[in-house]
C-alpha cells in the first residue's frame, strides 16, 4: 500500500489513475476479492460453513479490536451505518425536557434518526463557523438534561477533525449524563484514534477500512455496556431468542452485541477482514504519516492558487479529506476526469480523499489540472 510494488500487487485498478474519491469509495486489495470468494466456497457448504461463518466472525472481530485499540468484545457488525445509528436511538431514553445535540458536519445517518423522535428530545444543532466547531458555541449548549452529543471525527462534508481531547472533556464536564457518539467512518483506517474513550463508535466498512458495502463496524467500550442496551425486534442479539418465554419477553444482550439484530453480514465481514489485513501490514501510523504529507502539499498547492478550502488545514490534527469550494463544480469534476483524476463533487464543492495507496504525483496532478482549468 505504501510502497510502489505492494500497491502494484494488490490494487493494480489503480495504475494510470490518480484516485482521490476514498471518502465515497474506497479501492480494496485484490485479497479482499479472494476473502469473497472464500465465503462463497463456505456458503455452499450448507449448514456445514456454519462453523466456519462463525470463525470468521470471530477473526474480524479479534482484527477490527487490534486496529482500533479495543477488546473483541467491545466489537460487533451492523449492515450499515444507518442500521447502526438507527439502533442506537433506540438505546437512548429520554425524558421530557432532555436534549441531545447534533452537528451540521455530520452525514444524515448520524444525524436524521434523532429526529424520528415523536415527543422527543429538544434537538440543538451545532454549527460551525468558516468550517470550524467552535466549543464556546458547543458549551452554550451543554446541561444536566444533555442525554446525547453525537458527532463525527472527520466530516465527510469538509474534511474538519474534531479535536478530541478538548471537545471530550468539555461535555463530560457540562453534560455528564449525556451519551458521547462518534461517526468515525472518514477516521478509521486513515487516522490514528484518539477517540476510544467515546460511548459508542460507529464506522462504514466500504471507504478507508478497504472493505465491501453490506456491513458497519461499531464500537461500544466496556465502560459504556450497560448503558446502551439496544431495543429492538430480532435474534442473534437476544440473550432469551430460543428460550421458552420468548413470546412474552425480549432480553437483549447490553452493549455491542445488541447492535447485530440479525443474521451477521457475512459476506461483508469476511472482506473487512482482510481489509483490515492490510491496513495492519502497513500500520495506521505509517499510513497516516505518507498521507499527511500529501494532504499538507495538496493544502499548499490550493493556497498558492488561490483555492478557498471549506475547513481550513489543521497541522498536527490531520484528516485524510479536503474540500475545495468552486461555483462550477460540475464542470471542474469533469475536467478532472479528462485526465484521469477522480475526485467527489457537489453543491459548491470538490472534495479530495487521500489515502495510503495515493502518491505525491496524484497531488501534482491535481495541481497542474487546476493551474490549466479555465472554467
Amino acid at each position: 500500500m505504501l510502497d510502489d510494488a505492494r500497491r502494484a500487487r494488490d490494487f493494480p485498478s489503480l495504475e494510470g489513475i490518480a484516485y482521490l474519491n476514498t471518502a465515497a469509495e474506497g479501492i480494496p486489495p485484490l485479497s479482499v476479492g479472494e476473502a469473497l470468494q472464500r465465503y462463497f466456497s463456505h456458503k455452499v457448504m450448507g449448514m456445514d460453513g456454519r462453523a466456519l461463518f462463525s470463525r470468521e466472525f470471530e477473526a474480524c472481530r479479534e482484527s477490527a479490536a487490534a486496529l482500533l485499540g479495543l477488546s473483541a468484545p467491545e466489537i460487533s457488525f451492523a449492515s450499515s451505518t444507518s442500521e447502526a445509528y438507527n439502533l442506537l436511538a433506540t438505546a437512548v431514553s429520554f425524558a421530557e425536557g432532555d436534549d441531545l445535540v447534533l452537528s451540521n458536519l455530520d452525514f444524515p445517518s448520524g444525524v436524521t434518526p434523532w429526529l424520528q423522535h415523536r415527543d422527543g428530545p429538544v434537538v440543538q444543532l451545532w454549527e460551525h463557523r468558516d468550517g470550524v466547531l467552535e466549543l464556546d458555541d458547543l458549551a452554550a449548549m451543554l446541561s444536566e438534561r444533555t442525554r446525547l452529543v453525537q458527532v463525527s471525527l472527520v466530516s465527510f462534508l469538509t474534511g474538519y477533525r474534531i479535536p478530541w481531547d478538548p471537545f471530550r472533556d468539555l461535555v463530560r464536564e457540562r453534560a455528564p449524563h449525556a451519551l458521547l457518539a462518534v461517526d468515525v467512518t472518514q477516521a478509521a483506517g486513515r487516522v490514528a484514534l484518539d477517540c476510544l474513550d467515546a460511548d459508542c463508535l460507529i464506522a462504514s466498512t466500504y471507504k478507508w477500512l478497504l472493505g465491501t458495502h453490506g456491513g458497519s463496524l461499531v464500537a461500544v467500550p466496556e465502560h459504556a455496556r450497560d448503558r446502551l442496551v439496544v431495543k429492538a425486534g430480532g435474534w442473534f442479539h437476544l440473550a432469551n431468542a430460543f428460550e421458552q418465554d420468548r413470546f412474552h419477553r425480549a432480553e437483549p444482550f447490553p452493549g455491542v452485541r445488541g447492535f447485530a439484530v440479525g443474521m451477521p453480514v457475512y459476506p461483508a465481514i469476511y472482506a473487512l477482514r482482510q481489509g483490515i489485513l492490510t491496513l495492519h501490514e502497513n500500520g495506521i501510523p505509517a499510513i497516516a504519516a505518507h498521507a499527511d504529507a500529501l494532504v499538507a502539499r495538496l493544502h499548499e498547492g490550493l493556497a498558492d492558487l488561490g483555492h478557498a478550502t471549506l475547513s481550513p488545514p489543521q497541522p498536527g490534527n490531520s484528516s485524510g479529506i479536503v474540500a475545495m469550494r468552486t461555483t462550477d463544480d460540475a464542470a471542474l469534476h469533469a475536467h478532472f476526469l479528462s485526465r484521469n483524476i477522480h475526485v467527489m463533487h457537489q453543491a459548491g464543492r470538490i472534495r479530495f480523499a487521500v489515502h495510503g495507496y495515493n502518491r505525491m504525483a496524484d497531488i501534482d496532478a491535481v495541481i497542474a489540472a487546476l493551474a490549466e482549468y479555465r472554467g
